[in-house]
Formats: C-alpha cells, structure tokens, sequence
C-alpha cells in the first residue's frame, strides 16, 4: 500500500502550506522506481519524519511514566509519609538553627556548639541498644509500639526546652547549661533511632513511598530554617555608627538586633510539629487506607523484609556481596561527610564572602534536601553506575568546599562576587547531589530485602558518629579552620 503524510511547513518563513511525501511498503504493488524519482524530497522526509515520531514516542513515554509516578499512589500516604518524616531530625536540626540565640544566654558561649555535639552522638545509644536487642533478645521489640515512644520522647523533649533551656546549674564549680544539654541527648535519641527504626517501618510500604519520607526528612531542615529566618536570626546583627573620632574619623560597631520572637515561641512550633509527625504516623500505622499501599512483603523477626517481584517500580537488582558491600561503605562515607562534617564547616566556607553568601549558602542547601527527593519521584533511578557519577560529581564539590574552609579567612575570590556566587551554588548542588544520591541507595537496598534498611541506617549513624567526633578535634584542637570575622 502506499499513503501520503502531511507536515506543515519548517524552515526560514519563507515557504507555506503542507508537504507531501510517499510512505511505501514492501508489498506497495503500485511503487515503481519512477515514482520515487519524481519525487526529490521523498529520502529527507523520511528520515525527518522518523526522528518526529522517535521524539513522540519518547515524549508520550515520559508522559506516561510522570503520569504513572502521580496515579499509582495514594496522596493521602504520601502527606502522611512526609508527616512521618519531618519527625526524624526536627529537634536536633531546631536546636542548632537556633545556636546564635542560644549562646547569648548559655555560660558555654560560642563553645555550646561543641557540647551539643558531644550530646547528639550519646543519642546514637538509641540505635545501638534497639539493635542489640532486636539481635540478641529472645522478645523482639515491636517496632509499631517503638516509634510511638520514640516520637513521643521527641515531642515532650522539644516542649520541655522551650520552657527550661535558659536554666543552668554547676558541675564542678562551673555554670553549665544542664538542662539543655539534657534534653539535646533525649531530642538525639529519637533522630539517632530513626535512622534504624523509621526506615524500615517504610519499608513494609511500596517503594514510591520511601521517596515521600525521605522529602520529609528533607522538610525536618528546612522548616526550622525557614521558621529561624521570620524569627529573624539571618539579621542578628547592623553596624551601628558608635563614635566619631577627632580626625573625623567614623567607629561602626556590631550591634544585635532582637528576633522577632524568642527562643521558648522557636521550640514550641517545633513541638507543634513534632504532633503533626505524631498524628501522620499514628494515621499511617492505623487507616485502611494505608494498609492497601503495604508492598508485597514477609516480615519475619521484626524487621526482616522479602519483597514480592512486582513490589519495586523497576526491576529488581540482586546485588553481588561485593556490590552489596560497596553501597553501604558508599553511604557510610557519604554520611561521615553530609551529617558529620558538612554543617560544622559551612560557616568556615562561605563566611569569608560576606554574610549575604553565608546565609544564602545555608538556606539554599537546606532547601536543595527535599527538593532533590521530590525529584527523585519523577526521575527516578537504580543505576549503581549512576550512583557512582554522582558520588563522583559529590566528592569534586566536597574537595572544593573543604578547600575554602581550610583556606579560611582568605579562600579562593574571597574579595569578589564571583567567588560568592561560586560557594553557594557549590553547596546547593552538593546536598543535593548527596540527597539525590542517598536516597538511590536507600531504594536499591530496599529492593533486597533482608534487614538491607537496618544496615543502610546503622551505617549511616555509624559514618555520622565518626564524621562529627572527627571534625569537632579538628576544629577544637588544631589551627586546620580558622573563622572569618565579619565586620562592618
């Protein structure tokens, strides 16, 4: 048979209407050499109208597989799933966020710091002892029941700082901000726990889902940040004109301004959200609802998962041990860097371009977290090559932000908007290049079953411990960073 295709007219403007070419088969009785000869345009159209419609296939494709991404899903598990997630790292996050307030008050002063981060990784005994009894305890924890104490424990630790963070006591003759630093070690044992506990109760959902906790998790970042900045902690302090010597010449002096509301109103909107994650998770373990979105998954001693073949939006990758080994040293050492090191030495990378670019560095990387997991529920990926690219890519940008924190207070373009520019959008694209990269991870050990998430949390606390404790010595007790002053 033969037929005539229609395209409309392409090219400087100058031609118009339509343009015919001869589509022929091979069992076309009616196509004739002639016919073809005749007709000069009739190779070109061809090839043109094949990369048309290769490019509508592939469109249609991709539309098909966003659409897909939406409609196999319930909305309502997702908003729970991220209520869930903003419970993981809320208060610990809160409390650092609020560090520029707090040391006004604490007798620690700008050594604070250093204390809460000693107090964060005694919140690691959560994970340890959880894992030691679902290991070696003939009466294995519930993990249901677990994280509504866990949560809880979170809450009630968020809503006990705002109202006693300010009290101190001595220890050894010496006034220390006991309370807070107390409650810092109960608000570190529920994020710690998360990290062995939350992830894998998502587990027993279908996989899009770990997508939707993990933008959570992201938003357990970015909303005390956001609530700190209406607070107005990134403007805490104007040069104020102070004296005017006998030359004439001008004495500015750094000034504080006071927030818009203090630190008590800060930890109680935090407590508020920390109910919120309450309430999504209480809903997620209980509606029918979210029991219809559970996977295709035996759960055997407590947290033992065997996924069904058509649970996993791509097929499943059994990894090799030395691949299985591979991805969890991977995300051990990614963590070591994101959630040891990365927010002890940002203000030592980017406070040297002013404190326009510290504080864009900061918002922006947080805000880069959940968005590269809301991407990942579109392009999503499996590829352990692509994992290595990225963690490639992760660790030339990691390079070039220790370079600026060593070389600190004189780094590379310090004194040009170049160099400004280039430190925050160095920091962006590296959280999220980690996120993008952790949660690819994350869902190809899920697709292995097993206690796959168990190990992935465990490592990553793991390489967190070790990240933190290292750069707190390095900080502390060597000249490897020295901090940049801003003045007027």
């Amino acid at each position: 048979m033969s037929g005539y295709q229609s395209r409309s007219g392409v090219g400087n403007g100058s031609q118009s209407g339509s343009v015919y070419g001869v589509i022929s088969t091979l069992d076309d009785p009616s196509a004739v050499p002639s016919d073809f000869a005749r007709c000069a345009v009739a190779e070109p159209s061809e090839s043109e109208l094949s990369v048309f419609l290769t490019w509508r296939t592939i469109h249609k494709k991709m539309e098909q597989k966003y659409c897909s991404a939406l409609k196999n899903r319930s909305l309502i598990v997702d908003l729970l799933a991220i209520f869930f997630g903003i419970g993981t790292w809320l208060g610990v996050n809160g409390t650092f966020i609020q560090l520029p307030l707090l040391v006004d008050e604490a007798p620690e002063g700008w050594s604070l710091p250093s204390y809460l981060s000693v107090m964060v990784q005694i919140g690691n005994l959560g994970p340890l002892l959880y894992t030691a009894i679902q290991k070696y305890s003939p009466r294995k924890l519930n993990d249901g029941w677990t994280i509504h104490g866990v949560l809880l424990v979170g809450a009630i630790s968020c809503l006990l700082t705002a109202f006693f963070y300010n009290r101190t006591a001595q220890v050894n003759g010496v006034d220390h901000s006991v309370a807070l630093l107390v409650l810092t070690i109960f608000t570190a044992l529920n994020a710690c726990t998360s990290s062995v506990l939350f992830m894998p109760y998502m587990g027993r959902f279908k996989e899009q889902y770990m997508v939707t906790y993990f933008i959570g998790e992201g938003l357990s970042g970015l909303l005390p940040s956001v609530t700190a900045l209406i607070q107005g902690i990134g403007e805490t302090s104007q040069c104020v004109l102070v004296n005017v010597t006998e030359s004439g010449e001008e004495i500015f002096e750094q000034q504080k301004v006071p927030p818009h509301f203090d630190t008590k109103v800060f930890f109680l909107i935090l407590f508020g959200l920390m109910v919120l994650s309450y309430i999504g998770y209480t809903l997620l373990n209980a509606l029918p609802l979210a029991r219809t979105e559970y996977a295709k998954v035996t759960v055997s001693e407590g947290n033992k998962y065997v996924y069904g073949e058509a649970d996993t939006q791509s097929p499943a990758q059994k990894l090799t041990r030395g691949q299985y080994t591979y991805l969890l040293l991977l995300i051990g050492a990614i963590s070591l860097f994101s959630n040891g090191m990365f927010g002890s030495i940002q203000s030592y990378s980017s406070a040297p371009y002013g404190s326009r670019a510290y504080h864009l560095a900061a918002t922006l990387s947080v805000i880069a977290n959940p968005v590269a997991c809301f991407m990942a529920m579109f392009l999503h990926f499996t590829s352990l090559r692509l994992i290595t690219v990225l963690s490639i890519i992760a660790a030339l940008l990691t390079s070039y932000v220790f370079t600026t924190a060593a070389l600190s207070p004189y780094p590379p373009f310090y004194d040009h908007s170049f160099g400004a520019v280039l430190v925050v959008a160095a920091w962006t694209l590296l959280v999220g290049i980690v996120s993008y990269t952790k949660l690819g991870i994350t869902t190809v050990m899920r697709a292995q079953g097993g206690q796959s998430l168990v190990w992935v949390g465990s490592i990553t606390q793991l390489g967190s411990t070790i990240g933190a404790v290292s750069i707190f010595f390095a900080i502390n007790y060597t000249n490897m960073f020295q901090a940049a002053e801003m003045t007027c």
